[in-house]
């Protein structure tokens, strides 16, 4: 299984697997000390239909890069000020 995150703004992410937007990775808080990361699914699947490392729907984190340790160090990618959408002038 390969996971990889594409950043949408700040503190928010897209989380693939497979190349399939299965949920998002979002942080809350200011960035002082009550800054937390949550890793949460789209789909609410029965626990044993769940993809590997989630036992719930949403995990929480102190920190983006122990998001990423729980995911096996998924590919970071950057979307931020990009858009698929062409702009009509």
């Amino acid at each position: 299984m390969s996971y990889s995150l594409v950043q949408l703004a700040p503190g928010a992410y897209d989380l693939l697997l497979e190349e399939e937007i299965i949920g998002s990775v979002v942080r809350s808080g200011s960035r002082s000390s009550d800054t937390a990361w949550t890793a949460e699914l789209i789909e609410d699947r029965p626990e044993g239909e769940r993809p590997a490392p989630f036992i719930g729907i949403e995990h929480s984190f102190p920190t983006l890069q122990e998001v990423c340790g729980w995911l096996g160090c998924p590919e970071v990618k950057s979307n931020f000020g990009r858009s698929s959408i062409p702009r009509s002038s």
